[in-house]
């Protein structure tokens, strides 16, 4: 794989990191400002709506720009992003800084995945994505366990302090090892690359996206209170369980990328997603037993982040064929999809804790990854129909 691949899993590590520490940090937090579970949880939602509106419409706007500099651009916002964290007196400030960062991590992510694809041979491309979101999830492995674990000894700001660091680092990374003449997309109008909207096949997908990716957000945002005040665990111990997730992570992440090389998008989502469903529903039953409870967390990280290369790599092979005037942005979009996800998920489990039981968000999220199986098996049926009407043609 090219060393520009691992200049992108470089800084989506830091990008990882920052996005998911704070659901290890949501109780330390809440206290800390006086606001509630769900007021916390929103921090998740907020974050996820700045990378839904970044990835799109920043990713249109910066279309012409040099991506070697626009990647260090936004590397540089992520880090002000972090260190307005680091400094941010109230609830609100803290809102703004997520919200900022947001920005970055849309735009980011929605250029790098179609670079990831451009840089190697057609049957290689989900396992090029897979590479540069194995940064995600290193993160989860090694990023979020010792940002918990900062967050919970010296304050939850001096996380965001050492995630500003992170950042700096990926942008030293990316100013050495990103070539400068990396490959994109032919410039269009905003209006005609926004125009993507219209197509109802990327649309199906980024519907697959969101409903799919954003059905274990319901449980996860709130997977740190769950296992302290359902399973019983010490908050001190909550690091190390996150560790345990993010290695399993990491595992399904690479191994959702070969099913999707091997089986197709298609196939390996309908598998994974009925997968995911399945744990979610077993959480349920395992959370008030501390060691089946860690048990079913490890099955479902390797679940939970596999659907992201088959869905990113699928979303690109559809553009390529309905809008190749604006691949970046239909990735783009699916990013802003992804994090739409994320929030609705957020928001959900929020309602959830507040008007029944914080265990609840586990089987609701297992119902809404199902309705993710039912739309890949739609869009898969849509393909091959499409395939015997131009064989036929």
């Amino acid at each position: 794989m090219p060393l520009a691949l691992w200049a992108l899993a470089l800084s989506a590590f830091a990008i990882g990191t920052t996005e998911f520490v704070i659901v290890g940090l949501i109780p330390t937090i809440a206290n800390d400002l006086s606001v509630s579970l769900p007021s916390a949880g929103l921090l998740v939602s907020l974050y996820a709506l700045g990378v839904a509106v970044g990835a799109p419409v920043l990713t249109a706007l910066t279309g012409k720009l040099n991506r070697k500099w626009l990647l260090i651009g936004l590397m540089s916002l992520f880090i002000l992003g972090n260190m307005l964290a680091w400094i941010a007196p109230s609830y609100e400030a803290l809102i703004t800084a997520r919200i900022l960062t947001g920005l970055a991590h849309g735009v980011f992510f929605s250029i790098g995945s179609t670079i990831a694809t451009r840089l190697v041979s057609k049957e290689k491309e989900a396992s090029a994505i897979a590479l540069m979101f194995t940064g995600l999830t290193v993160a989860l492995v090694t990023g979020v366990p010792l940002g918990t674990w900062i967050g919970q000894h010296f304050g939850w700001r001096a996380t965001f302090l050492v995630v500003s660091a992170l950042g700096l680092v990926a942008m030293i990374g990316s100013a050495i090892l990103v070539p400068n003449n990396l490959p994109q997309s032919a410039s269009a109008s905003l209006v005609k690359q926004l125009s993507v909207l219209a197509k109802p096949r990327l649309l199906l997908v980024y519907a697959m996206t969101a409903i799919g990716y954003g059905g274990t957000f319901v449980a996860f945002t709130f997977l740190a209170s769950i296992l302290e005040s359902v399973s019983g665990f010490p908050s001190s111990a909550i690091g190390l369980i996150m560790l345990v997730y993010g290695v399993s992570v990491a595992v399904g992440n690479i191994y959702g990328g070969r099913m999707a090389d091997r089986m197709g998008p298609v196939s390996a989502l309908s598998y994974l997603f009925v997968a995911l469903a399945a744990v979610l529903f077993l959480f349920y039953f395992t959370a008030p037993y501390p060691w089946l409870a860690l048990a079913t967390v490890l099955i479902w990280g390797a679940f939970a982040f596999g659907n992201v290369p088959g869905l990113q790599v699928y979303v690109v092979q559809i553009a390529e064929r309905e809008a190749p005037h604006a691949v970046d942005v239909a990735s783009g979009l699916n990013i802003a999809a992804f994090n739409v996800g994320i929030a609705l998920g957020a928001l959900i489990g929020g309602h959830i804790v507040d008007k029944f039981q914080l265990i609840d968000t586990a089987w609701v999220g297992g119902v809404i990854v199902l309705v993710a199986f039912v739309l890949t098996r739609f869009s898969g049926y849509l393909d091959n129909r499409s395939v015997a009407e131009r064989a036929a043609a």
